[in-house]
């Protein structure tokens, strides 16, 4: 049988373990997307809401006039 070098083991491991943090970094930024996501919505959401008091205060004032 065969010996395999220590230098093809070597690479073979890295090319798991790059793999490996290759994945941690997809999940990484996945989450990161999701929480600038959340916040631009919640943001968003702030601006609607504004928008809709700013335009029941705006009816109230024509209404009294």
């Amino acid at each position: 049988m065969t010996e395999i070098p220590l230098w093809v083991l070597a690479v073979i491991v890295l090319i798991f373990l790059s793999g490996y943090m290759a994945f941690r970094a997809m999940l990484a930024e996945r989450k990161l997307d999701h929480q600038f996501i959340e916040r631009e919505g919640e943001i968003y959401m702030e601006r609607i809401q504004e928008d809709r008091l700013r335009r029941e205060s705006r009816k109230e004032q024509q209404g009294s006039n």
